[in-house]
C-alpha cells in the first residue's frame, strides 16, 4: 500500500515528485556535469515535475553553488566509494532516508541507490568500463555491476544515444523495454563575443579532457603529418589535465611540430565560444563516446568538425561532419587537410551542421524525462 503523499500523486495528476542525484554538479560544469545541470534546469521549469537533488559524497557541500534556481538540495557527506560498495552488495542505505518520499530517483551518473517505495532510473553515458577498460580510471571500473544491481533491482536505463542503448541491453542483460534513448539537448557556447581568443588564427581545435579515450596522441600525430606543409598552422588543446597526461607528453616530446601545439587546460564557457568561433575546424578523434556534445556545440557555431567513428558519434552527427577511422592518423590528416583546402565541402560541413542542431533544446529532452519518470513510476 502507497502511503499518502507519496505515489499516489504521480497516477492523479500532481506534479510527480523526482530526487536526482547532483553529485556531478561538484567541480567544472562539463561532461557528466554538463548534462545534470542542464537537465536540472529542464525540469525545474516543467510543472509536471518537482524537483528534489540530492548529493552523497565527499563533495556534496560544493554542489550548492551550481544548483539551478528553485531546485531544492539534500546532502550527505560520505565517503562515495563505501556508499557505492555497499549499495552494490545491499540495499542499504535507502536514499529515501535522506529524501523522504518521492516518487523516482534518478541517478545521473551510473549509480541509482536502493529505495523503499520509489521507481528507479539510472543514466549510463556509455560502457567504456566494458568495452575499454584500460582507458579508464579505477573508479570508473565499478560503474558495469552497480548498474547491473540496479537493473536487477527493477530500473530504468536512461541513455543519451541508440548504440549505448543497444549496448547496455546486449552486455548488461537490460530489458529493451526499460531502456530509453533520450538525446542530450544542446546549449550552444555563450557566443564569445568581446573575448578574444588566447590563441590566433589559423588553428585547429580540440575539446575535452585529456584522457585517453580522447586520443590525442593520434591527433598529435595526424598535425605533425599537416604541420610541414602548413608552417602557419597550429594545434589547440582545450582540456584539463586528466589520466591521460602523460601518454600525450611522451608523442609531444618526439613532435617535430611540438612549439606549435598549444595546450590551454581547462577554459571556461566565454573563452571556449571564443576558441570555437575562431578555429579552422573542430577534431574529435575519440576511441569511443556515448555521445559526444563538442561536435555539435563547435557546428552550432559555424565551424566544421572533423571526428572518428569510436562508439556513438556517427549517430550523433550524421554526414554533417567527417568521419574517419578510429585510431588512423594518416586518415584524420587527410580528412582536416580537405577541410581546410576545399571551400566547397567546408561550406556543406557548415550548412548540415547547422542544421542538425538548429532544434536541439534541453526542454525537449526534460519533457522526455518526464515521460520517463511517469513510466517508471506506473511499472514500478
Amino acid at each position: 500500500m502507497r502511503g499518502p503523499g507519496h505515489g499516489a500523486g504521480a497516477e492523479t495528476g500532481r506534479p510527480i515528485k523526482a530526487a536526482l542525484d547532483a553529485l556531478p554538479l561538484a567541480g567544472r560544469q562539463a561532461g557528466v556535469g554538463g548534462f545534470t545541470a542542464h537537465l536540472a534546469e529542464a525540469l525545474v521549469q516543467r510543472d509536471d515535475v518537482s524537483l528534489l537533488m540530492y548529493a552523497i559524497g565527499r563533495r556534496a557541500a560544493a554542489v550548492g553553488e551550481h544548483l539551478p534556481k528553485g531546485a531544492l538540495l539534500r546532502t550527505r557527506s560520505l565517503p562515495t566509494r563505501l556508499v557505492n560498495l555497499g549499495w552494490q552488495y545491499t540495499r542499504l542505505p535507502s536514499v529515501e532516508r535522506l529524501t523522504g518520499p518521492v516518487d523516482v530517483v534518478h541517478g545521473t551518473n551510473y549509480v541509482v541507490p536502493p529505495t523503499r517505495r520509489a521507481a528507479s532510473v539510472v543514466t549510463v553515458h556509455d560502457l567504456t568500463a566494458l568495452r575499454f577498460p584500460a582507458l579508464c580510471a579505477p573508479a570508473s571500473l565499478t560503474y558495469p555491476a552497480l548498474v547491473r544491481k540496479a537493473i536487477a533491482r527493477g530500473a530504468f536505463v536512461h541513455t543519451p544515444s541508440r548504440f549505448v542503448a543497444e549496448e547496455v541491453i546486449e552486455m548488461l542483460d537490460a530489458e529493451p523495454e526499460r531502456v530509453r534513448v533520450i538525446p542530450h539537448g544542446l546549449v550552444p557556447a555563450a557566443d564569445g563575443l568581446g573575448v578574444e581568443s588566447p590563441v590566433a588564427s589559423p588553428y585547429i581545435l580540440a575539446v575535452g579532457t585529456v584522457e585517453p579515450r580522447k586520443d590525442y596522441p593520434t591527433l598529435v600525430t595526424a598535425f605533425d603529418e599537416l604541420a610541414a606543409g602548413q608552417p602557419e598552422l597550429r594545434l589547440v588543446i582545450a582540456g584539463a589535465d586528466g589520466w591521460g597526461t602523460k601518454a600525450l607528453e611522451s608523442v609531444l616530446a618526439d613532435l617535430r611540430s611540438r612549439d606549435r601545439v598549444i595546450r590551454l587546460g581547462y577554459v571556461d564557457g566565454p573563452t571556449r565560444a571564443s576558441l570555437l568561433r575562431h578555429a579552422c575546424v573542430l577534431a574529435y578523434p575519440s576511441v569511443y563516446e556515448g555521445f559526444g556534445l563538442p561536435p555539435l556545440e563547435a557546428m552550432a557555431a559555424g565551424i566544421p568538425v572533423v571526428t572518428s567513428d569510436g562508439g556513438a558519434i556517427p549517430e550523433v552527427v550524421g554526414d554533417a561532419a567527417l568521419v574517419v577511422p578510429a585510431g588512423d592518423a594518416t586518415a584524420l590528416a587527410m580528412a582536416l587537410r580537405k577541410v581546410m583546402d576545399e571551400p566547397g565541402l567546408r561550406e556543406g560541413l557548415i550548412r548540415r551542421g547547422h542544421e542538425l542542431v538548429l532544434d536541439r533544446p534541453w526542454s525537449d529532452a526534460g519533457a522526455e524525462m518526464a515521460r520517463l519518470y511517469r513510466d517508471a513510476w506506473s511499472a514500478r
